[in-house]
């Protein structure tokens, strides 16, 4: 069930008076959308999914609903908020500190990897009130009964999908399964995918889900149809749409792997950071193109249906029937992959003379005539081609060698020249992993990991092209 509130004033809910003054001497009176709607349900000890962007004050929620719930008389941990990176847990303990000024005598704790980990052991040696921390490093030191959570009350998932993005599920259910199971869990997301929605399915009783609404249109797919002449047209439409649409994430789909080949080369030639995906790659090679277009090292993707079976890309923005499916059901599957979690997507088609048919059966799906736009004139081949953001890190170790997503990311950050906000994805496989790195950095990166130990272990690391 949802829950919508307009935005009153915090003195309008039942918050401590000291959070009260605290608020009031930050000069924050007016609640924004997301603490409207969750903060009386968090102070009512019910389960939340937030579901909201950085910056639309999930935080403050979140961090004000833990100190309500505070027995600070009680020298034990009773709340812990698990992030996704260590800039952002630096962040939130920050925002939790200053919310509680007003409160004495309480103590918070930054537990992230990538850190030295004896001061994180003696400060845990001292106790403290709340722990944030990252998932991986939470994990070690409840491995070591350095952490007791018997009196946890409140555990927050903050930014959940970027946690499961960066490989971090088995780390997650291992800290939510040591908490007590009478708790409060509070879990906040930018996004609710498959992947978070049962997250919360299996850790959350009875949520109370909020949404704050983003400026865009709920969420919808702009089909368009281009006719073309002949199959010479095909390749040369494909790239005026993409020069057109000037897409971060595009794929492209064709009806055999030969196709898809030819395709995934000829994008290649013209400048497109491209990859084929079809049932003639291997597994570790599917593997590898997979990783590189969901971490953004790849711009396009080429594929075939069977290939991209499963495929489930976050903020897809356009897929391009290179063919049309010999199938109507698969036709709707293909476009069904853009416009996802409430945003905009564009599903273009091209149309050749023997589709007739198949034009047919889509107009009886869609119950509408089709009619055909114009391709987008030579004018937009000006356009600069879209580049990935990302390069992409291949690790020879994974999880038989026992290697984490927090064992990277704490080696890639261990000496602060590289900020947690530079590293995306990260994707763990039995005997290898990838972690996307960001261009600008993506050379000291990989060097930092070929010259550096994982679980005090030397690995090769390379950058792939």
């Amino acid at each position: 069930m949802s829950k919508t509130v307009t935005a009153p004033a915090f003195d309008t809910i039942q918050l401590k008076p000291e959070l009260l003054a605290t608020l009031k001497s930050l000069d924050f009176t007016s609640m924004t959308d997301i603490q409207a709607q969750s903060l009386p349900t968090i102070i009512e000890g019910k389960d939340v999914i937030g579901q909201a962007k950085t910056g639309s004050g999930k935080t403050a929620a979140f961090s004000l609903g833990i100190l309500q719930n505070l027995d600070v008389k009680r020298f034990r941990v009773q709340a812990l908020v698990l992030c996704p990176t260590r800039e952002l847990a630096d962040q939130v303990a920050k925002e939790i500190r200053t919310l509680a000024r007003g409160i004495h005598n309480i103590k918070v704790l930054t537990l992230c990897g990538g850190t030295p980990m004896s001061p994180q052991i003696s400060s845990l040696e001292h106790g403290a009130h709340i722990l944030v921390g990252t998932p991986g490093r939470i994990e070690d030191h409840l491995n070591k009964d350095r952490i007791d959570l018997s009196e946890l009350n409140t555990l927050v998932l903050d930014e959940a999908d970027r946690m499961l993005e960066m490989g971090f599920q088995s780390a997650m259910d291992a800290v939510i399964e040591a908490a007590p199971t009478e708790r409060q869990t509070l879990l906040f997301s930018a996004t609710f995918e498959s992947n978070v929605e049962k997250v919360a399915n299996r850790f959350l009783r009875n949520p109370i889900k909020v949404k704050v609404e983003s400026n865009h249109e709920a969420s919808s797919i702009n089909q368009a149809f281009y006719e073309i002449a002949d199959n010479d047209e095909r390749l040369a439409a494909t790239e005026l749409l993409l020069m057109k649409h000037q897409a971060k994430s595009a794929v492209v789909f064709c009806n055999t792997k030969k196709e898809t080949q030819l395709v995934a080369d000829d994008l290649y030639d013209l400048g497109f950071d491209v990859a084929a995906l079809h049932g003639d790659l291997e597994q570790r090679d599917r593997d590898q193109v997979l990783s590189q277009f969901s971490n953004g090292s790849r711009t396009v993707l080429v594929a075939t249906d069977v290939a991209a079976r499963g495929l489930d890309i976050k903020d897809l923005e356009l897929v391009i029937n290179y063919q049309l499916a010999h199938d109507t059901e698969v036709h709707i599957h293909r476009i069904g992959r853009t416009g996802r979690a409430g945003q905009k997507g564009l599903a273009a088609s091209l149309v050749g003379p023997n589709d007739g048919y198949k034009i047919g059966l889509i107009e009886d799906y869609l119950d509408r005539t089709i009619s055909y736009s114009d391709l987008p004139n030579d004018s937009v081949l000006q356009n600069p081609v879209v580049k990935a953001e990302m390069r992409t890190i291949r690790i020879n170790g994974g999880k038989k060698q026992k290697i984490r997503p927090g064992d990277i990311l704490g080696a890639l950050t261990s000496n602060d020249s590289i900020s947690g906000d530079d590293i995306g994805k990260i994707n763990m496989f039995s005997m290898y992993s990838y972690v996307a790195v960001n261009k600008s950095i993506a050379k000291k990166a990989a060097k930092q990991l070929e010259e550096g130990k994982l679980k005090g272990k030397k690995f090769r690391a390379w950058l792939l092209r």
